[in-house]
């Protein structure tokens, strides 16, 4: 469902609050994440998008897939701030991802000009101001992981965003905002709750289109993407930032 254009960024928080209570879901049209990141992240977009040329191979696909390309950095996330940790890898456990889990993943870490842009710190904090007040008895920080995804596919060869099919990713919250995307076919986003049943399914098309979960009532995942003109690449650039307590 695409919501009416919200009045100001409290009344769209109050709204997404209500949908996550309600659903556990909540998509976001392109105008009301500008409306959360602010002027002078939209303003700098182009830059912020044009990192995702940058991104380095994913080499821990068990699938043994070369089709996505990532960068990855983790923050601590308070009222009082946001502040970037130490390098660290990515770990998930086998019961949440059981492709790719069970092993300490290193990737190459986001960019400081990236990690530092209005974009970034946008979502970081519409992020705390958004989950904070939800969680009952919220923890003094969050420990948030900040994913850079490029998913590619030519002729002959699917691109998978989630080859590990519907998911949770064992944190408390999560925000997908779609990138770039450009001559793909497919890529839709399917939201189940924790029983399998669908509760929605929809395509993110637009730069800034979103979508945020509570990562503890519903799985997610995306289907395989496709060129849409047969001869040219397809990809589909995405951030993911995910929030759980330190």
């Amino acid at each position: 469902m695409i919501h009416p254009d919200p009045a100001s960024p409290d009344s769209l928080t109050h709204d997404i609050a209500a949908a996550l209570d309600e659903t556990g879901f909540r998509r976001l049209a392109p105008a009301e994440t500008d409306l959360l990141l602010g002027a002078d992240a939209v303003a700098g977009w182009q830059a912020f998008a044009d990192s995702w040329n940058d991104l380095g191979l994913d080499r821990f696909m068990a699938d043994g897939g070369r089709y996505r390309r990532r960068r990855f950095a983790a923050f601590s996330a308070s009222p009082a701030g946001v502040v970037r940790k130490p390098h660290q890898p990515h770990y998930q456990s086998r019961d949440y991802n059981g492709l790719n889990g069970g092993v300490q993943r290193w990737f190459e870490p986001v960019l400081d000009t990236v990690a530092e842009h209005p974009v970034t710190q946008g979502v970081l904090r519409a992020g705390l101001a958004l989950f904070h007040p939800l969680t009952a008895d919220p923890p003094r920080a969050w420990h948030v992981e900040l994913h850079q995804f490029r998913i590619e596919a030519g002729d002959g060869e699917a691109g998978l965003p989630t080859p590990e099919g519907a998911h949770r990713d064992g944190v408390d919250w999560v925000i997908v905002m779609l990138v770039h995307r450009r001559n793909v076919a497919s890529g839709v986003t399917d939201i189940f709750a924790n029983d399998g049943a669908r509760l929605g399914a929809f395509t993110l098309e637009r730069p800034r289109d979103a979508v945020v979960l509570d990562d503890h009532r519903v799985m997610h995942g995306v289907t395989a993407i496709h060129p849409l003109e047969p001869g040219a690449p397809a990809l589909r650039d995405v951030l993911v930032a995910t929030f759980r307590r330190e």
